[in-house]
């Protein structure tokens, strides 16, 4: 790569924007106002509808526009977003088609370009099966990828995703939303996504989680209690597809923004792998 990027840590953004020849601006203009002016501008660069725009890239000027309200480590991710538009060969020259004939992307397209998008920025900021690599060296644990997340100039999220969705181990991490504090009723916690393992799936299929997550629940317990981060691991059971019974760890890790709950099985019969 003209950017002599890896092996550097943390993942060097703004020499692979120079050598993309990307600029970002250093304003702070992801508003109503300068949003509706892109759209007058060219419709066609502004991706995205108008709510919850973080990033965005002209592709007329080469410019990446990113809301720097959010966490430095978020900001990160978004430049390599945009820039992946900039630099994927079959997005750059649909944009310019797009922009010659003032015609606009299909919504299918453009989301398929924003998860291209998402695949470049994942590849880049951990440099490709670097941090997978690297984490071996760990123990298996939610703060291996915390820990190796700020080597690589990453958010907890990006780093704990690429954790769980690139181990050879049958794992799988539930993110929630920060628990609600309930009068009389501890909390709950609302499931927002989850990200498991290869492995994982080939063993569970896709299990029903509950949407939300109670002190009272097996799995609700794992969240670590008010005024704490982590939670010690414990052993939980998860049924198979087989129906069998495997026995799990959970552990969790809050922030601000979400709760981490990581389950891994502790041994995987060779009966229960499914082909």
């Amino acid at each position: 790569m003209e950017a002599d990027a890896l092996g550097r840590l943390p993942t060097p953004v703004t020499d692979i924007m120079t050598a993309a020849k990307i600029t970002v601006d250093p304003e702070n203009v992801l508003d109503d106002s300068f949003l509706e002016h892109m759209h007058l501008k060219a419709s066609s660069a502004l991706k995205r509808a108008l709510s919850k725009v973080r990033g965005l890239f002209d592709a007329r000027e080469r410019l990446v526009f990113i809301d720097q309200s959010v966490h430095k480590n978020k900001q990160t991710f978004l430049k390599l977003h945009e820039t992946g538009h900039a630099v994927l060969p079959w997005q750059r020259n649909i944009y310019a088609v797009v922009e010659d004939c003032d015609e606009t992307l299909s919504p299918d397209i453009a989301d398929l370009f924003d998860r291209e998008a998402n695949v470049f920025a994942t590849e880049v900021l951990f440099q490709l099966d670097g941090f997978i690599n690297e984490a071996e060296n760990y123990p298996f644990e939610i703060k291996t990828p915390i820990n190796l997340g700020s080597r690589y100039g990453s958010s907890v999220y990006a780093a704990i995703r690429q954790y769980v969705s690139k181990n050879h181990r049958a794992c799988v991490v539930l993110v929630l939303n920060p628990p609600e504090l309930i009068e009389g009723a501890g909390f709950r916690a609302g499931l927002r996504r989850v990200i498991p393992s290869t492995l994982f799936t080939s063993i569970f299929g896709e299990l029903s989680w509950p949407m939300v997550f109670t002190p009272d629940d097996e799995i609700g317990a794992v969240i670590p209690p008010e005024g704490k981060k982590m939670s010690w691991p414990r052993e939980i059971v998860l049924i198979d597809r087989n129906g069998d019974r495997q026995e799990c760890v959970a552990e969790a890790f809050k922030n601000s923004y979400n709760v981490f709950i990581l389950i891994h099985v502790l041994q995987i019969w060779e009966r229960t792998i499914i082909i």
